[in-house]
């Protein structure tokens, strides 16, 4: 009997196999990793620092652990480079791995910004164990900490950074934090706070050169303003990694391409978690990708299934002005309005037929989360 082969590693890849397990037993499973392996909460990497946690303290299940709990058969440190759709084989550099159902769960990769200067490749993004082994081995020697964007990872890399006693300078072109999450009233909330720890902010702007210097670099923003720090962290975002998708012919387009049962155009083949874009929706988040992981081991399971998204408030982990948001639709009519407000604000943004769509909730607001869900939800 061919396998179920699952490509990945992360908390896409383990929690669908976990949720095959609950469901089927027998059903042979291959897991293959172009990394270890290990089982980690890759959202813990942008708060970790500030708690001194190294690599070995954020390892949940070392792979072998995994591979004996969820009785798979695991291959570490195997790059994939091909899918052979007709003979329904993967291709890696070990050989070829043939599969009855293949579930693509590949994640994505940090978006470079290209810079000018000689010192422009030395810009860090953390997205991995290994990343974060690199980046927390030069902090060893910085004292400063230049990170572009300002959105949820910089905001949270930001609050554990200035905690952990840097000097933290966040560049974004945009005009206040989370500016692509939730409305100014709400975002300018996290400027005062994080200034407090010892947060400088630079909006509106954007790093156009980045050059060695007698200590650490030199920064050119656009707007002309000179920065001067020991580390550059990018956080602007991640890109669905699609390119294997795309060599074997299905559809992709801002990640694979999968409908409500988490299919792709191949009847064999499905994606879920970051690299998946399901019925036109990228949502590289911990509560989509537990929904989607449940309905996809139904389907591998032989069953009818399709996900169904309820109401999935994001937390933004910035202790020192805390946010509870659920994200609007981009397509979605409607405006904001201010709810209620005090050490913090509450705003929801309701549609034309006065139904909530989404809201904001940052400082004394943001254990109301669960609340305004419901509300959300319609219940």
């Amino acid at each position: 009997m061919k396998p179920i082969v699952v490509v990945g590693s992360g908390m896409a890849a383990y929690t669908v196999i976990r949720e095959l397990r609950k469901l089927n037993r027998e059903i042979p499973i291959t897991l293959v990793s172009r990394d270890s392996g290990d089982s980690y909460s890759k959202p813990m990497l942008s708060n970790a620092f500030a708690q001194k946690k190294d690599i070995n303290s954020l390892v949940q299940t070392p792979a072998a652990g995994m591979a004996k709990q969820l009785d798979i058969k695991l291959l570490a440190n195997t790059e994939v480079r091909s899918i052979d759709r007709e003979r329904k084989q993967l291709v890696t550099v070990s050989g070829e791995i043939e599969y009855e159902k293949l579930v693509l769960a590949l994640g994505a990769d940090p978006i470079r910004i290209p810079l000018q200067g000689d010192a422009a490749e030395a810009v860090l993004s953390v997205n991995d164990l290994a990343d974060y082994a690199v980046f927390r081995e030069q902090l060893k020697n910085a004292k400063s900490v230049a990170l572009m964007g300002g959105g949820l990872i910089g905001c949270e890399f930001a609050n554990d950074l200035a905690t952990a006693g840097y000097a933290v300078a966040v560049i974004d072109p945009s005009a206040y934090p989370l500016a692509s999450l939730m409305p100014e009233q709400a975002g300018r909330q996290l400027l005062a706070p994080l200034e407090k720890i010892g947060v400088t902010w630079h909006f509106g702007t954007s790093i156009q050169s980045m050059n060695k210097a007698s200590s650490g670099f030199t920064l050119t923003l656009a707007n002309g303003t000179i920065l001067q720090a020991d580390l550059v962290l990018s956080a602007v975002g991640l890109r669905s990694r699609i390119q294997l998708a795309r060599d074997a012919g299905l559809t992709v387009n801002r990640g694979i391409v999968v409908d409500s049962a988490l299919r792709t155009n191949d009847d064999s083949i499905f994606a879920l978690g970051d690299c998946a874009e399901i019925e036109g929706k990228v949502l590289p988040y911990i509560l989509p990708i537990m929904h989607a992981a449940r309905a996809l081991a139904k389907v591998l399971n032989g069953e009818v299934a399709k996900v169904i998204f309820p109401a999935m408030p994001v937390v933004v982990k910035a202790p020192a002005h805390p946010v509870a948001l659920s994200p609007v639709a981009r397509d979605a009519v409607g405006t904001w309005q201010l709810l209620a407000s005090g050490d913090g604000v509450k705003i929801g943004f309701f549609g034309n037929s006065k139904n909530l769509l989404g809201f904001a909730l940052t400082g004394e607001f943001a254990g109301e989360r669960s609340e305004m869900a419901q509300k959300l939800a319609g219940t």
